[in-house]
């Protein structure tokens, strides 16, 4: 079992939640209007007057064999549109109950 984290900019929720469907992933947790800013060359997104823009992130526990379908579909949601920021962490499940 794998766990994949998703920050991404609110514009994309929907479509987030539509890659994991069409995946076949049905569970997940998510966290709405969470601050942020890309480690590169992303924009801050502060909820504030200057950065008014906001992440939302979510975790979906997976079975190993949907991680690389899962990523190739954020990845090309993120090469889409640059300018709203994506990015995804994939971990080790060690235990689940």
């Amino acid at each position: 079992m794998k766990a994949i984290f998703v920050s991404y900019n609110q514009a994309y929720n929907q479509e987030i939640i539509e890659v994991l469907e069409k995946n076949g992933q049905r569970g997940f947790t998510n966290w709405e209007d969470i601050q942020g800013r890309g480690s590169v060359d992303g924009i801050p997104h502060y909820g504030n007057h200057a950065w008014p823009e906001m992440n939302f992130a979510l975790l979906t526990v997976v079975e190993d064999g949907k991680v690389d379908s899962i990523l190739k579909d954020l990845k090309a949601k993120d090469e889409n549109y640059k300018d709203l920021g994506l990015r995804a962490f994939v971990w080790n499940i060690e235990r689940q109950i």
